[in-house]
């Protein structure tokens, strides 16, 4: 974006192998929003699905009531950067402000956020899919979304606090902090599972997976064991086998399938639990089994309250996400050495993180136009279309 400018390089997606890197205009924040410089921006599952196969929970025909906004629409959840303006009302943040975005709408009025639980509000949402996300030079966002960072606490850490937070809030729908868990799944937020079990020191962490390169970053994140789960003998079987029979405490389901959660089912203890963290569509359990065994099967969707733990851990305790990082690549890589990269296979990819200022001429000053974000942003000028 060239200075004088009031337009921006954004990822629009319109459809289903139609994402755009297109011209657009740069938002002004409305009352209570803030205008950010996106620093980073990274590829989630949800991202990759919604441009493989979407809309899934896109809006197209109806606006989304956290965001009023419909396709086309800007892709991006996981997402930080710096305030450069702030709409009326905003208190709290100054330009400036370097800040991690909790990227989730949320009413405030409905009986589930006025208990605090505003990851299951009757209107919850995501900037990024329900409504203008992260993938652009520049995004506007409900002040509520930001958090300030400590100096300690580089941006590259902060874009990875959103799967950073889906694995710390299925960490605490666990309950009590266990003694041996299995990690079924290798993708970030297993993997982020993982590092953040092994913060909390969980004395055996069985990390499981089909991609011998997955495992290995497991290992160097602090998995204890470690089962390919490829083999014919299945893996809940070798898990229960490492804990002398016995089997773990607690699995993650991060995959979103029958065979993972079988897998789950079979490693976890009698009276043990096994927390569903990725997205299957219907699944058929043996039932029997699971009340002889009684076993809890619990189910973790999004987060809540994980930011501020996440800014401790990293400004105090030093913890490090950024190992699962792979790549990091500009905005207009994002199809081909993004989404089709992760779609050829896991391969040695795990997250790949978005630049959208990598080859942008940097504004001394930035006067945002008048635009609305709870519209839709147009792409008016089409740099590229992959499809």
């Amino acid at each position: 974006m060239r200075a004088g400018t009031q337009r921006m390089q954004a990822a629009v997606w319109y459809g289903a192998r139609d994402v755009r890197i297109a011209e657009v205009e740069v938002p002004t924040p409305r009352r209570g929003e803030v205008l950010i410089e996106v620093a980073y921006c990274g590829i989630c599952g949800s991202d990759l699905h919604e441009y493989a196969d979407g809309p899934h929970a896109i809006p197209v025909a109806e606006p989304h009531p956290g965001s009023g906004a419909t396709a086309p629409l800007v892709l991006g959840h996981e997402f930080c950067g710096t305030v450069t303006a702030l709409g009326p009302s905003v208190t709290g943040l100054t330009i400036g402000d370097r800040v991690a975005v909790e990227p989730n709408y949320r009413c405030g009025a409905c009986p589930r956020c006025r208990a605090g639980e505003y990851n299951i509000c009757r209107h919850f949402g995501f900037a990024g899919l329900m409504g203008n996300g992260g993938m652009a030079e520049y995004a506007v966002i409900p002040a509520y979304m930001a958090h300030r960072l400590p100096e300690t606490v580089s941006l590259e850490q902060a874009a990875l606090f959103e799967p950073a937070s889906v694995a710390l809030h299925a960490l605490r729908r666990a309950g009590p902090t266990p003694d041996t868990v299995a990690v079924v799944g290798l993708g970030p937020v297993g993997l982020l599972t993982v590092r953040l079990a092994a913060e909390r020191n969980v004395r055996r962490i069985v990390a499981v997976d089909v991609s011998p390169a997955r495992l290995r970053r497991a290992a160097g994140l602090g998995a204890t064991d470690l089962i390919d789960a490829g083999p014919e003998k299945g893996a809940g079987e070798r898990i229960r086998e490492l804990t002398g029979g016995e089997g773990v405490d607690v699995a993650f389901e991060v995959v979103g399938s029958e065979s993972a959660l079988r897998t789950c089912l079979s490693a976890a203890r009698r009276g043990g639990r096994v927390v569903l963290v990725g997205l299957a569509r219907e699944v058929s359990l043996d039932t029997f089994a699971l009340v002889n065994n009684e076993q809890s099967i619990v189910a973790s969707v999004g987060y809540r309250d994980t930011y501020p733990e996440l800014v401790r851990l990293v400004a105090e305790r030093g913890l490090d996400l950024t190992p699962v990082v792979t790549s990091t690549i500009a905005l207009d890589a994002l199809v081909p050495h993004g989404f089709e990269a992760l779609l050829d296979g896991p391969g040695n990819q795990v997250k790949i993180l978005v630049h959208p200022g990598a080859h942008r001429d940097r504004p001394d000053h930035l006067v945002p136009c008048a635009a609305s974000s709870g519209t839709a942003v147009q792409g008016t000028s089409d740099r590229e279309k992959r499809g």
